[in-house]
């Protein structure tokens, strides 16, 4: 197989991450006979200062006729205030591919469970996806100030919570049939029409599922008392973004998260959960675990290769029962972000696995 990465690292931590990641992906490369192109392109604060916008138009280019996208992360606080922000160029990004659903799963290693704050009887048996709308609601409806008023417009149309709602559903029929489903219903009219959008769609479609609704508020707390009663957990954009990032706890750290973004089409849009990192940035510390997985999720949708991304999350997981820990995750001698990547690349193996 041939295929064009784009690959764009970004902010802080984003480059350090991202060049573990193809590392990675060069490795499955020269094992299974792919070749992986990978074309850079700037991204967020770093575009800023190279062009003035944080979404280039070559970027966006590159991106379409990508056959998928790897990104490392966006934010800096340089531009904090500024009216021109680098989150603006993740946003205009899943805008320009149409990518209107955010994948997060977690399931928490054992080898972590000391790296996070909950009893080790409350992790056991977590296992979810997180199925995050990503292009409506707050972070894309109106918004603006008027002198000591600000607003923030939250808008959605039963097209955008049906499309959402079926790739969640999907996702539940393949693993246990249970479909949670967060809103706000109590006072939110955007909440009233999502839950009364879902309950129709998979009461006719899918009606062997088992749906459940959850107050956003209620989700939160059960989210860290009783996470393993969730599977597949579907929710709005900003509710997404918070509770896929509190489910870092369950996992040990962010930088253990990968996420997929996807659309209509089979390119998407891939990137670790944990964000800039700007006060770790160039120290060599910075977790890649996230990214790699990320890798391991790109290989799975984009490009069809179930096989060889089991192996790199196989290898992940060699990996950290070598102990091999990033300072994140509470190692006693710490890896650097160079050494975590390199036990990785060394623990990839698809022997007996029919490669393309």
């Amino acid at each position: 197989m041939h295929a064009l990465i784009a690959v764009l690292p970004g902010d802080g931590i984003g480059p350090e991450v991202c060049e573990q990641a193809t590392r990675v992906l060069d490795k499955i490369g020269a094992l299974g006979g792919h070749q992986f192109e990978f074309h850079h392109a700037l991204v967020g604060g770093q575009a800023i200062d190279m062009t003035g916008s944080p979404l280039p138009a070559e970027t966006v280019e590159l991106c379409r006729t990508a056959d998928a996208v790897l990104l490392g992360a966006v934010g800096d606080p340089r531009f904090d205030g500024s009216p021109v922000r680098p989150e603006d160029g993740l946003l205009g990004l899943r805008r320009e591919l149409e990518l209107y659903v955010n994948l997060r799963p977690v399931k928490p290693h054992p080898q972590l469970i000391h790296a996070s704050p909950l009893k080790r009887r409350v992790l056991s048996g977590v296992d979810m996806v997180i199925v995050r709308e990503l292009t409506g609601g707050l972070y894309y409806g109106d918004r603006g100030r008027e002198g000591d008023r600000a607003f923030d417009t939250c808008v959605y149309t039963r097209a955008e919570i049906e499309r959402v709602t079926r790739v969640a559903a999907d996702i539940a029929s393949d693993r246990s049939g249970l479909l949670t489903s967060v809103d706000k219903a109590n006072v939110l009219e955007t909440s009233r029409l999502w839950r009364e959008t879902v309950s129709e769609l998979v009461a006719v479609e899918y009606p062997k599922l088992t749906l459940e609704h959850r107050l956003v508020d209620s989700a939160a707390m059960h989210l860290i008392t009783h996470p393993s009663d969730l599977d597949v957990v579907l929710t709005e954009n900003m509710f997404g973004d918070i509770l896929s990032d509190e489910a870092s706890v369950l996992a040990g750290s962010l930088g253990m998260l990968p996420s997929a973004s996807l659309g209509p089409r089979r390119r998407g849009l891939y990137e670790p959960v944990h964000g800039s990192a700007p006060d770790i940035a160039g120290q060599g510390s910075a977790n890649p675990f996230g990214a790699i997985l990320s890798v391991a999720m790109l290989l799975r949708h984009s490009l069809g290769m179930a096989a060889e991304a089991t192996a790199v999350e196989n290898a992940v997981e060699s990996a950290l029962d070598a102990g091999v820990k990033t300072a994140d995750l509470l190692g006693e001698e710490a890896a650097d972000t160079w050494q975590a990547g390199t036990a990785v690349v060394e623990r990839v193996s698809i022997a007996g696995v029919e490669t393309r």
